[in-house]
């Protein structure tokens, strides 16, 4: 005898999860939606929480005209959230991605992480912000400013735990998209009727001529977009979009390479620690002032960087561990301490046991070389720098950056032929490691789309001169020259070459990776 299953009144219900869905076969392409938001959130002119894309398809007099209503996708998962380092970007229990100006310390981070380039730095109080589904309007049982003023009601909002909700009968009734699913984000704005030129931007061609102005192009693969026989038959241009930037600039790409030169120099001590080279108190003390001095010119940078600052301290007064930028602050605040120890205790010629010399210079160096690579995996929309082998390559140049430092170094320090014999071998394998990493970025080709147009940015496009200058200076010329170890000034040609060659490579990867429009 078969039981039918009553829910009780009593049984817990389950906590709201708010969801949107964007009719794109209704949407007129009006952009109340956008006006309503700009006056509802007082949006500054030159930025968008919302706005209506549109591509034209088709050869005349065959063309449509597809619309598209962008925005963040209040992910389930979303990256924006771990990636903050102070808890400025956070997750309601209702679902809805939020975030507090207030508390934002302008990092960038979360635009570097949003693979829907919905973030925006508001130039007026320079927070990031987002279309936040109008959580103060949810919070007094109101819908959304977008919701009320749509003519054709082609945005609904509900709740996705709520079988009933329209939310739910829309996505069950229809054919229902999300946004790059391959993300592993969870978007809870789904689409129904909406093309696949709106919902890939590359697919459509871009234009820096527009329906209605002229664009200002954030993005060199634009550029790109603009030769022939790159596209699709179905002949998809861009119509209208709102300008896009790059959130990281030449900051990150040359604190990369300060970090490296600092990081390099105590792996380099500990290497001739374990080495079983009998170091002094001047060696030590100079390995320390340069390790000091970078890691200085580091945090001046990253701190320059910040659109706050002066709120700088907030990512150790109320850090977000989830974070790498929380993480990789703290790895380098440790570093410090260690050098500014190793650099006090070796002016008063105060002999330091090798093997802390050893395990501090090989673990702290080691990290905070290596710990940008997982920042920039937490940044999951930029594929390029989806890279395992990131870790492995910082670290190269970091022990790269320190051997040719040393090497200078000994113009003025006289050093004993084993240790001149160590920073050679060092100099010749890690120019060796960088320039196998890099030619593996030109010869294995990458899966995933996005990537492979930024790596061909990086390598044959805007980004050539410096991606070529630092394969040839910063990689073959060391590698080479590191073998005439008797030729002092050879040597030293490798190691300047070294030293300088590794930051155009570094800022043509991080600029390529952020090259590549996301929506």
């Amino acid at each position: 005898m078969s039981q039918i299953m009553v829910s009780s009144p009593l049984q817990e219900e389950k906590p709201i999860r708010w969801g949107k869905v964007i009719n794109q076969e209704t949407c007129i392409g009006c952009h109340a939606c956008s006006v309503a938001c700009k006056m509802e959130h007082d949006v500054p002119l030159s930025v968008n929480r919302t706005y209506v894309k549109q591509v034209e398809v088709g050869v005349y007099p065959q063309v449509s005209r597809e619309f598209q209503i962008t925005r963040c996708n209040q992910c389930d998962d979303a990256p924006c959230v771990p990636i903050c380092p102070v808890t400025a970007m956070f997750k309601r229990d209702d679902g809805i991605v939020d975030f507090d100006r207030d508390v934002c310390i302008g990092c960038k981070a979360c635009m570097a992480a949003c693979p829907y380039d919905a973030i925006y730095i508001n130039p007026n109080v320079h927070s990031a912000e987002k279309c936040n589904f109008c959580a103060h309007r949810i919070d007094q049982g109101l819908e959304p400013a977008c919701v009320i003023v749509c003519p054709v009601e082609a945005i609904v909002v509900g709740d996705l735990n709520q079988p009933d909700s329209e939310v739910l009968q829309l996505i069950s009734r229809h054919k229902a998209d999300v946004r790059k699913p391959e993300k592993g984000t969870n978007p809870k704005v789904f689409y129904v009727g909406a093309s696949d030129y709106t919902l890939n931007p590359s697919k459509a061609r871009y234009e820096t001529m527009n329906m209605y102005a002229e664009e200002r192009t954030g993005y060199p693969v634009h550029d790109e977009h603009r030769q022939k026989g790159k596209h699709s038959v179905a002949a998809a241009r861009l119509a209208y979009d709102v300008p896009h930037h790059s959130p990281w600039h030449w900051e990150v790409s040359l604190y990369t390479w300060t970090k490296s030169i600092s990081a390099g120099a105590l792996i380099m001590l500990a290497i001739f620690a374990l080495s079983g080279v009998s170091l002094d108190s001047t060696i030590e003390m100079v390995a320390a002032a340069i390790g000091l001095v970078f890691l200085g010119i580091t945090g001046i940078l990253l701190i320059y960087d910040l659109e706050h600052p002066w709120r700088f301290i907030r990512i150790f007064t109320r850090p977000q561990w989830k974070s790498w930028l929380v993480r990789g602050s703290f790895i380098i605040a440790g570093y410090g301490i260690v050098l500014l120890l190793q650099f006090l205790l070796s002016l008063f010629h105060q002999q330091q046991p090798e093997m802390f010399v050893a395990v501090a210079g090989l673990l702290l160096g080691a990290f905070t070389a290596m710990y940008t690579a997982f920042l920039f995996a937490q940044a999951k929309g930029r594929d390029l720098w989806q890279n395992p082998a990131l870790p492995l390559h910082l670290l190269s140049q970091a022990v790269l950056a320190g051997a040719a430092s040393f090497a200078i170094v000994g113009l003025f320090i006289p050093m004993s032929g084993k240790m001149e014999f160590i920073i050679q071998t060092t100099l010749i394998v890690s120019a060796g490691v960088h320039l196998a990493l890099v030619c593996s970025e030109m010869m294995i080709p990458h899966t995933i789309e996005d990537a492979k147009r930024a790596a061909h940015q990086m390598i044959y496009g805007r980004y050539k001169w410096f991606f070529w200058t630092g394969l040839l200076a910063g990689g073959l010329v060391p590698f080479v020259l590191g073998f005439f170890m008797h030729n002092h000034t050879l040597e030293i040609v490798g190691s300047i070459f070294a030293l300088l060659g590794l930051f155009p490579y570094e800022h043509a990867y991080v600029q390529a990776g952020q090259s590549i429009p996301l929506s």
